[in-house]
């Protein structure tokens, strides 16, 4: 990246191939300071009253919206000991308050590896991730395994800089023991957190977007590596049985079921004269998510009792995890906005999110699909995770998204029957819904999409009367 300052004042971020990024204008002073951020500037150095100080807080904060700024703390001798990589949009260097008497530890959701040649310490919680040049400082850091006071730390040969603990501990790498009635009490985060185990927290958070800074989606990251496999697998040798004499044949002579199988595809482009109305709406949340039954089972071990509802689709352990989030851009009889469809009362309740968000929410999905405009009804499909985890251990994460898939198929097939398109969704951006409801991502996030309405003439296919019967 390089800084390029426009005639008429104008400040650019150039990168290979054309693309740039406009930063705003700026003075010539402030210019000229500019032109030495690749090679570092103290933050102290911009932190003052001056004119130029707040026009490179300004810029670099702007940078930093993008995630295009390092931070680097350097050693005695210059060199770089870390380097922060930010990994949401929002990060921005803070020193937790340290005390001596503090008890720290390291976060059960913190990890050392080996990205190329570098050592990167990282969290699912954190919002910036750690390049560690320094090997004595991961000597240390294995040390906090356990808790350990500040006061004892600094007498430790290779103990970090007070700064780096106060860092690690604004990004929850580390985190502050608290003091019990029985002693300290090593528990990180809110009730909700302890629900986590720790490769599930670190799948949702790095298969989805928005807490993270790696490619995401069809990058085709292995196609001068090794050929693509083919589409059908190649058959087994030996003897084979045929069941060709048993199929359907025609699609007249199939089920219901069965041709609404076939009949299901993906549509991207939807009718804009005509969209999809709230009755429509209503039908198919009242055939595909709506709570049909509800009823509670006694704990024997004298716990309390466990309730269950029943959906128009199978999950585990008949959990009913997942929540539904309509984000609306073109709905006949329903203001744009997003709402919850509460399938107990089968209702829609709308959030108070700002329309901005909700604008970013569809064009992320437009942006996904591939898709010439923005889907008219955008289903988030959000998890209630600890309606799983507290009974499944390690394989929590893995119910969910199966039961992602079984939802999907349902909207697939429900849309289908009723003449409208439909298009699964692979990405979401889980901080992006943190900041529209205020939910904390750990405790209710987006784990699948799903874009909704009357297909363009193009797309349309039309659906067979005794199926809508």
């Amino acid at each position: 990246m390089a800084l390029e300052a426009q005639a008429n004042g104008d400040v650019v971020a150039s990168f290979g191939g054309g693309y740039s990024i406009g930063l705003g204008k700026l003075s010539a002073d402030a210019t000229a300071r500019a032109q030495h951020l690749p090679e570092g500037l103290p933050l102290a150095s911009f932190s003052g009253s001056r004119a130029t100080d707040k026009e490179i807080d300004s810029l670099v904060r702007r940078l930093a919206r993008h995630g295009l700024m390092e931070y680097v703390l350097r050693g005695p001798d210059g060199a770089d000991q870390v380097v922060i990589e930010p990994q949401v949009a929002d990060y921005w260097p803070r020193l937790a308050p340290l005390e001596e008497a503090d008890v720290v530890a390291l976060s059960r959701f913190a990890y050392l590896r080996r990205r190329g040649s570098e050592m990167v310490l990282e969290s699912p919680r954190a919002g910036a991730l750690f390049r560690i040049g320094d090997p004595q400082i991961a000597a240390a850091l294995a040390h906090l395994a356990a808790p350990r006071s500040i006061r004892s730390l600094r007498r430790q040969k290779g103990f970090p800089a007070p700064a780096l603990v106060a860092l690690l501990l604004d990004c929850a790498i580390l985190f502050k023991v608290e003091r019990g009635g029985a002693g300290l009490r090593p528990e990180e985060g809110d009730g909700s957190l302890v629900l986590w185990d720790f490769h599930d927290l670190l799948f949702h958070t790095r298969s989805t977007e928005g807490r993270h800074a790696n490619p995401t989606g069809g990058v085709y990251s292995y196609a001068h590596v090794t050929p693509p496999l083919p589409a059908v697998r190649p058959g087994w040798s030996g003897k084979t049985v045929d069941l060709r004499p048993f199929a359907g044949g025609q699609s007249e002579a199939l089920a219901p079921a069965a041709r609404l199988l076939r009949q299901r595809h993906s549509v991207r482009s939807f009718d804009a004269e005509r969209p999809i109305t709230l009755a429509e709406l209503a039908q198919f949340l009242d055939a595909a998510a709506r709570v049909t039954a509800t009823w509670q089972v006694e704990d024997e071990s004298g716990g309390p009792p466990v309730s269950y509802a029943r959906r128009p689709y199978p999950a585990a352990g008949a959990s009913y995890e997942l929540e539904l989030y309509l984000a609306v851009a073109a709905c006949d009889g329903l203001a744009k906005g997003i709402y919850h469809y509460d399938a107990g009362a089968h209702v829609l309740v709308p959030l108070d999110a700002r329309p901005q968000d909700v604008d970013a929410l569809l064009t992320g999905a437009t942006y996904a699909m591939d898709a010439p405009a923005p889907p008219q009804i955008l289903i988030t499909i959000t998890a209630r995770f600890g309606r799983v985890s507290w009974k499944y251990s390690s394989l929590a994460y893995a119910l969910i998204l199966k039961d992602v898939g079984v939802l999907m198929q349902t909207l697939y097939l429900t849309a289908t029957d009723l003449g409208l398109g439909g298009c699964a969704i692979g990405s979401n951006n889980i901080d992006l819904f943190a900041r529209m409801t205020g939910l904390a991502f750990h405790v209710e996030g987006p784990v699948g999409q799903f874009a909704l309405g009357r297909p363009a003439a193009e797309e349309g296919h039309a659906v067979p009367e005794d199926i809508n019967k």
